[in-house]
Parts: structure tokens; C-alpha cells; sequence
């Protein structure tokens, strides 16, 4: 709705107010005439009906300078039609700051909270809300045109554009926040957005990874809660239930991105999600190829997370201990101080070496957290 009516606004701001005018305006009219056949035409309906009153008192027009859009007349650039994919590549223009271009995109693309799009960064939600106004306000002042970019700009854009889809599916896969462990509307517009880009740019091997990787969490979706809504460990899901046709597809996927060149950081997850889905059981898991993996990973993207998702694979093939001792640097080093994926994994490798009363305390950091339901449970079980 917002990318569609930014189209008519010219204007990131005047189409928010649109889009939220609308959903205003559909709990009176639904409540007095009930829900419409279409919903979302509805709601897309009434924005841009906003947005075009808006425009014809011309005071937004007059006072605020506009994205230079597209004619609706001309033909769109590479076939690709679609208003969110013009949305994403506006907001991960160079122009504007690099940790502002994909918050940007979360929040206005991907209807993604402020909040949750804080925790995705772990930053205050104060410093990403001050990012998301500042690029907003940039993509006004320096006219940033709203479309998708010919073929020789997309090289520098292309990394950010990946990033905003795949933090958008991290995001989906396993929600910030609320009752749920998984977003699936979120989660399936991420895989809808990778695909877009793979049928825009058919030869780049990491469009197909990042297609690959979001395929493999969308064929086991299904079985990483129960039916009581409870999260589900790796060992406990049913693989008969995985759907395997999406998982040939990313292994298809994977195999022609591995053959174009280097291995870039979304074919190596792809990969590595790709051999836990291959494995007939948990126990039969090619733990020491998937430490290979995240040890070439690392290499190309050496972030904190990657580190620690390395140190479970450490774990695995060489036991609870070597894994804590994998986890030590990352603990001494403090940025993920706030992300409590850490103290649960720490409190898994304690629970494995026998080492119960560490592992409740780090059980119960991990809890103080974590503001998802579903996450909350697992680890309150896990407590006792």
C-alpha cells in the first residue's frame, strides 16, 4: 500500500499519513457496511484517493520537494513493475547514510516496527527511529528517484538491496516480538522480493543464495512450532513434513551459485541450511562440512552472529567445551550483549556438559531478553 501510494504522494511522509488515513477510515466504513470482497484493494484504493486530495490542495506539493518518479506512462526498467522493488531500491540509494539504507527499507518496504527494526540492528529504538527520519528526509532533499535502477547502477546498490531482504526474512523466521515464532507475511515477502530480484538479475550468484536460503526456512516453516504453538529444537522436527521440493530447489540453486565463482556470504548460508534439510536425521548431520562452511563464511563476513552460529558447529564436532571456548571472545568482546541468542547457546553447552545450575542462570539471561512469546516459553521450559 505505502510503495503504491508513494507513486501518486511523491512523498514518503504524505503517503504514511495516507495509508494510516485509511485504515481510519476502513473501522468506520467496514464496521457500517462490512469487509469488503478485496481488503487490500480497498485499503490501496483509499489511500491513493487520500494522496490525490491531498495533491489537488497543493499544499503538500507546494512545500516539500518531491521524489522524481517514473511516469506512470513509461515502460518500467527490465520488465520489473512492481512498486515495492522500486520502494526497496529508493531507500538503499548511496546517497543516504549505509546502516540508515536498510533500516529504511525494513521500516517502509517491509511494514517492519521501528522497534523490532531496532532489535534487528541492536541499537536503541530512540537511535533507529533518529536514522529513519534523517533518511526520509534525505531521499526528499536530494531528490532520489523512485524506480529501479538501470544496469549500470545496480552493482552498487545490489549488497544493500540483499541485506534489507534477507534482514527482513531473519526478521519473519523467528519475530522480534509478539505471540508467535514466526512472521509468515513477512517471511513471505522477503522470498517474494528475492525472487523479483533473481528474475531482474538471472547471473548474480548471491541473488540465487539469498533465493536458496529463504527457500530452505520456508520448506520447514511449518514444523519449527507444534501445535500448541511451541517451539520446536532442530532434533524434535518432523522431516517428513519439510517440503522437499522446495529443498531440491534450493539445492539446485546453491549448486549454480557455487559454480558461477567464489562463495559469497548468502550462498554459504544457503548451503549450510541446505545440509541441515538434506539430513535424513539430526544425528546424521554433516556437522564437520557445515564448520567447514561457517569457517569459510566467516572469512567473508566476519561478524559477531556468524561467530557464534560457528561456535554450535565447534560444538558439535568437537564437543560443549570446545564450543564454550568458542563463545569466550565473542562474551569478552560485548556486542552481543543484548542479543540472547548467546546466553542460550552458552546455556545449551552447559546444559551438554553436565554443567546445570551455569546453564539456568544463562537460561534465565537469555529470558530477560527476549520479548517473543514463543522463545519465552521454550526457554521458561527449559528452566524448569
Amino acid at each position: 500500500m505505502l510503495a503504491a501510494t508513494v507513486r501518486v504522494t511523491r512523498d514518503l511522509d504524505l503517503a504514511e499519513e495516507c495509508v494510516q488515513d485509511a485504515y481510519v477510515s476502513a473501522l468506520t466504513a467496514w464496521d457500517r457496511d462490512g469487509v469488503p470482497e478485496r481488503p487490500g484493494a480497498w485499503l490501496t484504493t483509499a489511500a491513493r484517493n487520500k494522496a490525490l486530495n491531498a495533491l489537488a490542495r497543493g499544499q503538500t506539493l507546494r512545500a516539500k520537494l518531491p521524489l522524481l518518479i517514473e511516469p506512470e506512462e513509461e515502460p518500467a526498467v527490465h520488465g520489473i513493475t512492481d512498486d515495492r522493488l522500486r520502494l526497496v531500491f529508493t531507500c538503499c540509494h548511496p546517497a543516504l547514510a549505509p546502516e540508515a539504507r536498510i533500516a529504511l527499507t525494513l521500516r517502509l518496504v517491509c511494514g517492519v516496527s521501528t522497534a523490532d527494526v531496532a532489535s534487528a540492528f541492536l541499537v536503541p529504538e530512540a537511535t533507529m527511529a533518529a536514522r529513519i527520519t534523517r533518511a526520509k528526509k534525505k531521499i526528499a532533499a536530494a531528490r532520489i528517484p523512485y524506480r529501479v535502477p538501470g544496469t549500470h547502477e545496480l552493482p552498487s546498490r545490489l549488497d544493500d538491496v540483499l541485506t534489507a531482504v534477507h534482514l527482513l526474512a531473519t526478521t519473519g523466521h523467528t519475530a522480534p516480538s509478539g505471540d508467535s515464532l514466526v512472521r509468515v507475511d513477512l517471511a513471505d515477502r522477503a522470498l517474494d522480493l528475492a525472487r523479483m530480484l533473481h528474475a531482474l538479475l538471472p547471473g548474480e550468484p548471491e541473488v540465487a543464495g539469498l533465493v536458496a536460503l529463504l527457500v530452505v526456512h520456508k520448506s520447514r516453516e511449518s514444523t519449527r512450532t507444534d501445535a500448541a504453538g511451541r517451539l520446536l529444537r532442530l532434533a524434535d522436527q518432523d522431516r517428513s513434513a519439510w517440503d522437499h521440493l522446495l529443498i531440491a530447489e534450493a539445492d539446485r540453486l546453491v549448486v549454480d551459485a557455487l559454480r558461477a565463482g567464489p562463495a559469497g556470504r548468502f550462498t554459504l548460508q544457503a548451503a549450510i541450511a541446505a545440509l541441515h534439510a538434506q539430513a535424513p536425521s539430526y544425528a546424521e548431520t554433516d556437522w564437520p562440512q557445515i564448520l567447514t562452511l561457517y569457517d569459510a563464511l566467516l572469512r567473508v563476513w566476519p561478524t559477531p552472529v556468524v561467530a557464534l552460529n560457528r561456535a554450535v558447529a565447534v560444538s558439535m564436532v568437537d564437543g560443549p567445551a570446545a564450543g564454550l571456548a568458542a563463545l569466550a571472545p565473542l562474551e569478552a568482546g560485548g556486542q552481543l550483549a543484548q542479543y540472547h541468542y548467546l546466553p542460550a547457546t552458552k546455556a545449551d553447552f552447559l546444559r551438554r556438559s553436565g554443567r546445570h545450575t551455569e546453564a539456568r542462570d544463562e537460561y534465565a539471561r537469555a529470558l530477560s531478553l527476549t520479548d517473543n512469546a514463543a522463545e519465552r516459553a521454550f526457554l521458561q521450559r527449559e528452566l524448569g
